[in-house]
């Protein structure tokens, strides 16, 4: 999932360069676009973060075994 969420993310990135490339980024319909792409880019950037974040937990202590009749 994580380098599904990179790859779309960075496909996004690459429209915008050709935008600029291209020189339609002055025109209304290239800003909105190029403002339509950043924000698809943003979410997956984020989803991606979100799965390093998730793998990176730290293992919780473990828990303590049942109670023994030592009394």
């Amino acid at each position: 999932m994580l380098l599904i969420s990179i790859v779309l993310g960075l496909i996004p990135l690459a429209g915008i360069a050709w935008i600029i490339v291209s020189g339609t980024v002055t025109t209304v319909d290239g800003l909105f676009e190029s403002l339509i792409m950043l924000s698809l880019s943003g979410v997956f950037f984020l989803n991606a973060f979100w799965e390093l974040r998730r793998g990176k937990k730290p293992s919780e202590p473990p828990k303590p075994g049942a109670p023994s009749d030592e009394s």
